[in-house]
Order: structure tokens, then C-alpha cells, then sequence
């Protein structure tokens, strides 16, 4: 499962690694939580990428409540091909979640310590992920009736042989060769399976952060500061 993650590298960077236009001005991230709105790489309208913002948890397109989204943070790559939730957007609506960290949580001596986990040297990546529009048939939990919500959902895969002490899944992080082949709806979906397994072990990094990233409502450079050395 992944429940937060960061964001805090500069937006020329950003551009740089997906190649998108935007005008959107995007502070940094240390606390990315579900239902909160964070930055998603898609396909644009007109060809070329674009960044859009998007609320962390998909709500299918024929779902009769947005709190359904609450609880589809994440997809599991075995299954998104045919769960009914996501299978519609495996298909055509796929997109990046660009990010610099995810944070996951290990019992240590009774209590949760978090960790935070991704590339040595700190370099930006990219979630694999999906993006859904629906449109309120009622009004729903502060929607209004008529009004349409972009949501995006984050794939996970078996953690590799690094991460698997600290937890037994990890989002799905696609190599930029691959962004391509992802974003394409043209593609058969079936034929990008492969993309979804776990990331290579020796690029990443981990260490362990203070209990600041356990409130959503903390969002600073607190979040990111480590406890202890790297681990490569």
C-alpha cells in the first residue's frame, strides 16, 4: 500500500523529467495524503503531456457516492485488469503521479516507525497510476449535483528484496523509457503488464523520519528530515 508520499522538487525539474506544459504554479509536497489534490502526468486533449491536478482516490465513473474514492488509493497491478473499479481506466486513462519519497510504516519496539523511501540522491520518479472523471448524480459529500471530479488511483506490486522488511508491497515506479508506452491509450493494456512489477533494488534509498508524517495536517520539511543515515 501507498497512503503518503512527497513532492518537493522544482517544477523546471519536473518538466525536465515528463516533458509537459503547464502553467500551474506547484509548491513543494511533504505530506501527500488521500482525498487531498496532488499533481498527475496525463495525455492532453490536443496530444503532448500535461500536468493536471487531480484528488488522490479513484472514483469510478459509475459509482453513486464520492466517498467510494476514500477507499481506492491504491490498485494492485495482479488485479487491474479486471476489477470493475479500474479496469475501464487501465484501458485508456492512464497516467504518471510524479514524486520524490513515499512514506511506509514498520513496528519497531511496540510502536510505528515511518520510513521514507526512494532514489539515492533524492531524484524526482514516476507512480504508475490512473485517472477516472465522474459526475455527481446528486449532490455528495460537498459535490454538487451535476459537478465532475477527476480522481487518480496509484498501482502497487510485491515489494522488491529491499523494501520488503520495512512492508510487503510498494507502489509501482515506471522508468522514464517507459512513460511513452504508459501514457499511450493506443496501446493494448494487456501488453504493458510487464511495466508493473517491482522497481530494481539498486537505484533506491530509505531512512527513517520523525512522527511529524503521521498527521496529515503537517506538511513541511519536518516530514522529509532523517532520523537516520540513508541506507542505500
Amino acid at each position: 500500500m501507498c497512503g503518503r508520499y512527497s513532492l518537493t522538487t522544482p517544477l523546471d525539474a519536473l518538466r525536465s523529467l515528463f516533458d509537459f506544459e503547464s502553467l500551474l504554479n506547484l509548491p513543494p509536497r511533504y505530506n501527500i495524503a488521500p482525498t487531498q489534490e496532488a499533481a498527475v502526468v496525463r495525455t492532453s486533449d490536443v496530444g503532448g503531456r500535461e500536468l493536471a491536478m487531480l484528488r488522490w482516490g479513484l472514483i469510478p465513473s459509475w459509482s453513486k457516492e464520492a466517498s467510494m474514492g476514500a477507499k481506492l488509493i491504491n490498485a494492485r497491478s495482479e488485479t487491474v485488469a479486471e476489477k470493475p473499479s479500474f479496469r475501464e481506466a487501465f484501458r485508456s486513462r492512464r497516467c504518471l503521479i510524479p514524486a520524490d519519497g513515499f512514506y511506509e510504516w514498520r513496528m519497531e519496539e511496540g510502536r510505528k516507525q515511518p520510513f521514507r523511501i526512494g532514489m539515492k540522491g533524492g531524484i524526482p520518479f514516476a507512480f504508475a497510476g490512473l485517472w477516472e472523471q465522474w459526475t455527481a448524480k446528486a449532490a455528495s459529500t460537498g459535490i454538487a449535483e451535476g459537478e465532475s471530479v477527476e480522481t487518480f488511483t496509484i498501482l502497487t506490486t510485491p515489494a522488491n528484496d529491499k523494501l520488503r522488511p520495512i512492508h510487503a508491497r510498494m507502489p509501482v515506479i515506471l522508468a522514464p523509457e517507459t512513460f511513452d508506452p504508459w501514457l499511450d491509450a493506443a496501446n493494448d493494456p494487456h501488453s504493458l503488464l510487464s511495466l508493473l512489477g517491482p522497481y530494481p533494488v539498486a537505484p533506491m534509498a530509505f531512512y527513517r523520519v520523525g512522527t511529524a508524517v503521521n498527521n496529515v495536517r503537517n506538511d513541511d520539511p519536518s516530514c522529509i528530515a532523517p532520523l537516520t543515515a540513508i541506507a542505500g
